[in-house]
């Protein structure tokens, strides 16, 4: 087993962690502990990791004006893609009309079994802040506190203004700082390493435990839905982010997906992509794709880039109106568009993140926000597959920002 790819190693864990939980349903959960272990290893690194990466990652970007390009590249590279992603969202719902064909018996079924947790949802948007408060939030008062709590858009503004301020200075100054962030970075890389070796172990436990909890019956309720939804993301992935890799970054979509694959089976396990952040960045530098164009992109990717989500909030907005029987006009769709991708920005990327994402959508166009109780019952798979297409997207922008400065693909 020595041999065997990391990879391979994980996608067996993903196959057993079905089996356990199809052959020992509600009983798989008692192993979830391993999971819970497994996501707490790599989450532990995450804080440090994109400090000090996206710090060196800022300094070696030189000057004031390179950083100011590649950031204004980054953010009008997330933001077409995340339009591009809800777009299709919205298209494979008009077209394909998932919520056709839900009887009321199943309606008020989902309704009795799930309104206790949209409510808990729905409880969370009503106190959400508004975008005034999160761009002032952002700044942090506390950098200790910022870290500690794991506050990423702090994290993240905290590394660019000292990697900025790196660059000012004089190299004689700045180099043994550097050097020592340099180190430290390394040394965090080596933990991910060792951490990667539990991987598969924690794999197997989380699949196993939502497989066990959920079963499969609830899918086959919800059947159109997911498959419109897992559809629609894969033709993004697949389609939308392989084709930008492969004219805007310059590098084959085979090697891009096979080289991304262990971050994108992580993204999968633990629907988290700030704790898929440490992989991805591993996985690109295999790819030869420049430290500091990837360590600037994927961590803020992974705040504010969510083209998986958005998709998902989507067919997600149209699923339920329709159950509503709600037309949605090109007005309140156009607004779904501009909704995704302002909820997008400070979102956390962690489980659960999207489904009040979605919560905020359907408020602004007038949909019942207990209509989140519809599709709370897959919503644990879907999450699994539309963080990896997050992070698929924050990969895909490294390699097209990369080719995009060095004017070379990675490699």
């Amino acid at each position: 087993m020595k041999k065997v790819p990391l990879h391979t190693k994980i996608f067996i864990g993903l196959f057993l962690g079905v089996v356990v939980g199809l052959v020992f349903g509600p009983k798989a959960r008692s192993i979830e502990f391993v999971g819970t272990i497994f996501i707490r290893l790599i989450t532990m690194v995450v804080v440090p990791l994109v400090f000090f990466s996206l710090t060196l990652g800022t300094a070696s970007l030189g000057d004031i004006k390179k950083l100011g390009r590649v950031g204004l590249k980054t953010f009008l590279y997330f933001t077409l893609t995340t339009a591009i992603a809800i777009t299709i969202g919205l298209l494979a719902a008009n077209l394909l009309q998932p919520g056709a064909g839900l009887n009321e018996q199943v309606k008020q079924e989902l309704f009795k079994n799930y309104q206790q947790a949209a409510r808990s949802k729905v409880a969370v948007v009503q106190e959400k802040p508004s975008l005034i408060s999160v761009l002032v939030n952002i700044v942090p008062t506390n950098p200790i506190k910022a870290m500690a709590e794991g506050e990423m858009l702090q994290v993240i503004f905290l590394a660019l203004i000292f990697g900025l301020c790196l660059s000012l200075i004089t190299p004689e100054k700045s180099k043994p700082i550097l050097n020592f962030f340099d180190g430290i970075n390394e040394t965090v890389l080596q933990v991910v390493n060792l951490v990667m070796k539990f991987a598969p172990y924690g794999v197997l436990a989380l699949l196993a435990s939502i497989i066990g909890q959920f079963g499969l019956g609830i899918l086959l309720t919800l059947l159109k839905y997911a498959l419109v939804t897992i559809l629609g993301l894969t033709f993004h992935a697949l389609v939308v982010d392989g084709l930008l890799v492969r004219f805007l970054g310059g590098l084959k979509p085979g090697r891009f997906f096979k080289g991304t694959s262990d971050a994108m089976l992580i993204a999968f396990s633990t629907s988290s992509s700030n704790a898929t952040i440490p992989v991805a960045l591993e996985c690109l530098d295999q790819l030869k794709v420049k430290k500091e164009y990837s360590s600037f992109v994927v961590p803020l990717g992974a705040t504010i880039n969510m083209d998986g989500t958005a998709l998902y909030q989507g067919v997600a907005a149209v699923f339920i109106a329709q159950i509503y029987g709600i037309p949605l006009s090109l007005t309140a769709q156009a607004t779904i568009v501009l909704m995704a991708i302002l909820a997008s920005i400070g979102t956390a990327g962690v489980p659960g993140a999207g489904t009040i994402m979605l919560a905020m959508v359907l408020k602004q166009i007038g949909i019942p926000l207990e209509g989140v109780a519809l599709i709370l019952g897959v919503d644990r798979l879907l999450d699994m597959c539309r963080t990896t297409v997050n992070m698929i997207g924050n990969m895909a922008a490294s390699v097209v920002i990369h080719r995009s400065e060095e004017k070379n693909p990675p490699g």
